[in-house]
């Protein structure tokens, strides 16, 4: 079986109580996949919110050489009295000097550019300026500079490397996020099932195109039993106009349960497996994987998310596509279900079935 993620993507390694943490399942039993298709060079990447994945904010800030390192702890000790950082427990009040050709080793921060709004002139700036008691011994340091330092913590490895550019700051990796970001989540056990569960959808998505629909194709698994529960395709040329592959999908599910609103048995290649285990009582796609060809749009994103889908793998992005793309439905807070979207499972097969609609 592929990873399971028990929650969403860890939105802050500091904030464990908001976010969730990969939790790898078991691998899948090593057996031959069953999809002819070859495999391409892609990886399986998580779509992050927008806090995880911006560039950092940058607040303007003065700092100054320390030119005698031996007062280093006092000058910390006293600017952390008359110049709190408040917010900022991730920076780093000292750095070594990055420049070898300076003669002083370290710089400290002084304050926040937003703490003196008096002073007029960056570039002219003094440490008494800058000081708010004229007491303050400032021996030890050299005329102040300006420097830009993180507004907020690193929440991935590639946040903390663009931040730690500017000013250092602390960082506490969540490696599976990092795994995660660089496609190496999943072995290639799980690759070649994830394969085999996206060929399913691209078969299906070339079916309906042959019957004069949208080639876009959709099979939604339960991880546990290892296993395709139900198989659709687009039907809005055919049936009804909301019938997107996966609202069919989720309705075939829900059909498979004892419920459902709609007969597809025009369309034989959309079908359900029936019920799983003997008396399992599941709310529709309760801990149910969802592998579609094309990422789903704001509607079919909203159905995913009331069936209580487990987790969501897409192939190629849309240009309204509610997961990454226009939107990351899956990462409001707000809502009350939160799960995890990975995109780029077989993309360019996937991105082949409608080059003219993928962005």
């Amino acid at each position: 079986r592929t990873p399971t993620l028990d929650g969403p993507l860890s939105e802050s390694a500091n904030t464990r109580r908001e976010s969730g943490r990969f939790r790898p399942r078991r691998p899948p039993p090593s057996r031959r996949s069953s999809s002819r298709l070859p495999e391409p060079a892609w990886s399986a990447r998580p779509v992050l919110s927008d806090a995880q994945s911006a560039d950092p904010e940058l607040l303007d800030a003065f700092a100054a050489p320390i030119v005698d390192r031996r007062e280093t702890a006092r000058l910390v000790r006293e600017l952390a009295a008359v110049r709190p950082l408040p917010g900022l427990r991730h920076v780093k009040r000292v750095r070594p000097c990055g420049d070898r050709g300076k003669p002083h080793p370290l710089e400290i921060l002084v304050c926040l550019l937003s703490d003196v709004p008096d002073v007029e002139d960056r570039g002219a700036a003094t440490l008494s300026s800058l000081l708010p008691c004229e007491s303050f011994d400032a021996s030890g340091l050299g005329q102040p500079f300006l420097a830009k330092v993180p507004a907020s913590p690193p929440l991935t490895r590639p946040q903390y490397e663009r931040a730690s550019a500017h000013w250092p700051t602390s960082f506490h990796e969540d490696k599976q996020v990092t795994s995660a970001l660089k496609g190496q989540l999943f072995t290639s056990a799980q690759k070649a099932k994830m394969q085999e569960y996206m060929a399913a959808a691209v078969r299906a998505a070339e079916d309906g195109r042959g019957r004069g629909m949208d080639a876009v194709g959709a099979v939604m698994v339960d991880p546990d039993a290892d296993r395709i529960v139900a198989t659709a395709h687009d039907l809005r040329h055919g049936s009804h106009p909301l019938h997107h592959a996966v609202m069919v999908c989720i309705d075939l599910v829900a059909r498979g349960q004892g419920g459902g609103a709609y007969c597809y048995e025009r369309h034989p290649a959309c079908g359900f497996a029936g019920p799983g285990i003997k008396g399992e009582q599941r709310y529709i796609c309760t801990g149910y994987d969802l592998y579609v060809t094309r990422e789903p749009c704001v509607m079919c994103a909203m159905a995913l998310l009331h069936s209580r889908i487990g987790r969501v793998f897409y192939g190629s992005a849309s240009a309204d596509g509610a997961f990454g793309t226009k939107y990351k439905i899956h990462t409001h807070k707000d809502l009350n279900h939160r799960f995890e979207v990975f995109k780029g499972v077989l993309q360019q097969v996937c991105s082949d079935l409608n080059p003219e609609t993928t962005s």
